[in-house]
């Protein structure tokens, strides 16, 4: 769960409030992504270790109560869309002149 924090960009004192103190912390910026080896914007997003809804044993990292792993898929999601419709965006043809 560190290695993960340190990942994505948290700092030693916000991986330390996650993870000794168990306090959910706001933040604002960018969090890097290894699997889609990119960062994603975050605004006023809420982190926190829970225990996983899955295996009771295992604690995920949520942001706004969503695991990061499907945040972070579905951010990519929204992204493709937009870099497609922008290429499917007809380009208007002036044509030109003799």
């Amino acid at each position: 769960m560190e290695k993960l924090c340190y990942a994505i960009g948290f700092t030693k004192d916000m991986v330390n409030s996650l993870l000794t103190k168990k306090e959910a912390i706001r933040c604002n910026g960018k969090i890097y992504s290894e699997e889609h080896r990119r960062k994603f914007d975050i605004k006023n997003d809420i982190f926190k270790i829970e225990k996983s809804s899955v295996d009771n044993n295992k604690l995920v990292l949520t942001i706004n109560r969503q695991p990061i792993g499907e945040w972070f898929k579905e951010q990519w999601e929204k992204l493709r869309q937009s870099l497609r419709q922008s290429a499917e965006e007809p380009r208007k043809n002036r044509g030109f002149k003799l």
